[in-house]
């Protein structure tokens, strides 16, 4: 039985970039697909698309995502860390005004706020915080 499945999706993503995979399934749910989208729109991954499962991959209807990992013009990783910060032992919160900049602007915090998932960068901007899920760089 799994606790934590955004952990689940962010070790798979480390897992995959650490051997150099060109993208990674994950299955679906609302929350991750948001994750994704974030990661899109901040240029860290190229790119998602929703899979059907079929009967034999053992996750039920839901389905996957398959998340296209970014790679650099000369084979860099883009994302050098993906953490989670806030876990099911310990939620970790953060008011808009205490929302800091992750290595000066360089990389980003991923938030769920009552405005929906977002970037730190785009919490600042709406003046909202929520609670900080990951942290990637």
């Amino acid at each position: 039985m799994m606790t934590d499945p955004i952990a689940d999706m962010l070790t798979r993503m480390r897992n995959a970039l650490h051997i150099r995979a060109g993208s990674v399934r994950v299955p679906k749910s609302k929350l991750k697909e948001r994750i994704a989208e974030v990661l899109q729109r901040e240029g860290y991954v190229s790119g998602f698309r929703k899979l059907e499962s079929a009967p034999t991959d053992g996750i039920g209807p839901q389905g996957w995502i398959e998340i296209d990992l970014k790679y650099g013009p000369e084979g860099e990783d883009v994302i050098q860390v993906i953490k989670r910060e806030s876990k099911p032992g310990r939620r970790l919160y953060r008011k808009a005004d205490d929302l800091r900049p992750v290595l000066n602007g360089l990389g980003i915090s991923i938030l769920s706020t009552s405005k929906g998932v977002l970037s730190d960068r785009e919490a600042r901007a709406r003046n909202v915080g929520g609670e900080v899920l990951a942290t990637v760089y």
